[in-house]
């Protein structure tokens, strides 16, 4: 069976795009008609969330890796750019003045700043979803062996996201209540093993054929639907669109990557040509640097232009930053920590080779959230 999946990186572009829109909404100031459609865009991250449990699972289920192995791999995708870039946000945050606490950039480096509701902003904001990754990574070794029915699992894990908005309702104080919701690892947790049930079942060939269009349309629609919900409803309320975009959407990414996979299955797909590739691949360092430079635009030049130019502005420039970090930062990086040799022991040889043949390096282990 293929490991290569080119559409869901092709996908990962589209969902750090809107995450990037999002935040120049809200932080450099709103276009019309576009603004509405991304004001609740910090939805990709629902979606990285996904993706990154299904192509683990994908990559991983019926492999031998060991867990030792699979940590090393997913600490060298990760680890060195969130170092960089926390490091860089740390620095910008002292220029301007902010003050930000010692405590909260450690809790951040360790990828646990998610666990507590005053770090988890810490270093740098667009951060705070690799702790939660990282509590997904911890897990999936022991996760992976126990989903046996994955059907099951991805319809209680469907469950799980309106059962959880529903208990924002006992939540008060509406800072408490989003913390809770949108940030903390554990209630996270069911949307990347959500994932990992697909995976495992497309793997096992469990899941019947979805169309990918329809899939594509539903998300769309499921955002277009946020905007008369903003009018109605205010954030700070528990129905409110700010939550429920984090938590109601998750069924339908998982319908759009396990269509996304199957369609990669069956042949070529636009999502997989070659320049939405290259943009996937360049998404995570575009992740966790956009914001950092919006940052330093808004410091040295404010807002002396319509928000519609400065978008013009920063979105290809934010884009370079994130290429040449992918290109002299990320990969090498990876490369390196992967390469370098482990304490010999016996036996690790063998299992190496194992998990060469059954998950090795493959582009599709490189669809990360983040």
């Amino acid at each position: 069976m293929p490991t290569r999946l080119p559409s869901l990186t092709g996908l990962r572009c589209w969902a750090a795009l809107l995450v990037v829109l999002y935040h120049l909404s809200r932080q450099v100031g709103p276009v019309p008609w576009l603004t509405p459609v991304v004001w609740y865009g910090r939805s990709g991250v629902t979606f990285f969330f996904v993706l990154s449990g299904f192509v683990l699972a994908w990559t991983y289920h019926g492999t031998a890796a060991p867990a030792r192995v699979f940590y090393r791999r997913r600490l060298a995708r990760i680890w060195p750019l969130h170092a960089l870039t926390t490091g860089i946000s740390l620095a910008v945050y002292g220029a301007m003045g902010a003050v930000v606490p010692v405590t909260a950039g450690l809790w951040s480096l360790l990828l646990v700043h998610p666990w507590a509701r005053e770090y988890t902003m810490g270093g740098n904001p667009a951060g705070w979803s690799l702790g939660d990754e990282g509590w997904f990574y911890l897990l999936l070794p022991a996760l992976l062996p126990m989903v046996r029915r994955p059907v099951r699992v991805a319809l209680l894990c469907c469950l799980l996201g309106p059962v959880l908005w529903l208990a924002g309702s006992e939540v008060a104080d509406p800072g408490l209540r989003s913390w809770l919701l949108d940030y903390q690892p554990l209630l996270r947790t069911p949307q990347f093993l959500l994932g990992v049930a697909l995976g495992v079942g497309l793997r096992r060939g469990l899941l019947p054929r979805l169309p990918l269009l329809p899939a594509g349309l539903a998300v769309a629609g499921f955002h277009l639907a946020l905007v008369p919900w903003h009018t109605a409803v205010p954030d700070a309320l528990w129905y409110g669109p700010y939550s429920a975009a984090q938590l109601l959407a998750a069924p339908l990414f998982g319908w759009l990557v396990l269509a996304a996979a199957q369609a990669d299955l069956r042949g070529p797909t636009r999502l997989g040509a070659r320049p939405w590739v290259r943009l996937g691949d360049w998404s995570f360092a575009w992740y966790l640097t956009h914001e950092v430079v919006i940052r330093c635009w808004l410091a040295l030049l404010g807002r002396p232009w319509p928000a519609a130019l400065s978008w013009a502005a920063l979105l290809p420039l934010t884009l370079a930053v994130a290429a040449a970090l992918y290109r002299w930062v990320e990969r090498p990086c990876e490369r390196l920590l992967r390469d370098a040799p482990l304490p010999h022991h016996p036996g690790r040889a063998v299992r190496q080779r194992r998990a060469a043949v059954g998950g090795g390096q493959s582009s599709i282990e490189s669809s990360r959230l983040t």
